[in-house]
């Protein structure tokens, strides 16, 4: 069985009156995340995660900021989009893991619907899918609420 791993990193700065995504759901927060599509930092890193794994580039070079095509869209657009170039270079995802780094708001009562907007995105079980938050504990721009981050590691396997 041919297996790889990727790993995926995204962060975007907090600002108040944009709404929050993480995971496909809007969570209510006074502030959301400045960026070109929806800024939901979880799903850019599982994104990105999962095409380091297949050698298929990054989102920044599949979904480029200043593309009209992508201003404002849903990252779990996306995020389909990024499952069927997997299944055309044939791979099949054999699990995913994340963690969300945010001081607020918290995040556990979202995590069940976030797996499960991710494992559909990808037509995948939500049983292969792991969605985690935590904090820094007050250090750093995560600690400060200036920003969310997001990491996540992707393994693939060759059809």
């Amino acid at each position: 069985m041919n297996l790889r791993i990727g790993m995926g990193y995204d962060v975007h700065a907090l600002q108040e009156d944009l709404p929050l995504i993480l995971g496909g759901v809007k969570i209510p927060f006074p502030r959301g995340l400045e960026g070109y599509s929806d800024a939901d930092v979880l799903l850019h890193a599982i994104m990105d995660a999962l095409l380091g794994a297949a050698a298929l580039g990054d989102i920044g070079k599949l979904f480029p900021a200043g593309d009209s095509r992508y201003k404002g869209i849903s990252s779990l657009v996306l995020l389909h989009k990024v499952a069927i170039l997997l299944s055309e270079a044939d791979f099949e995802v054999n699990n995913l893991d994340s963690v969300i780094v945010a001081e607020n708001p918290k995040l556990s009562p979202y995590v069940e619907i976030m797996r499960s907007n991710i494992g559909e995105a990808l037509g995948i079980e939500k049983d292969l899918v792991s969605v985690k938050a935590t904090t820094t504990e007050r250090l750093g721009f995560t600690g400060r609420e200036e920003g969310i981050a997001a990491y996540a590691i992707a393994m693939l396997r060759k059809k």
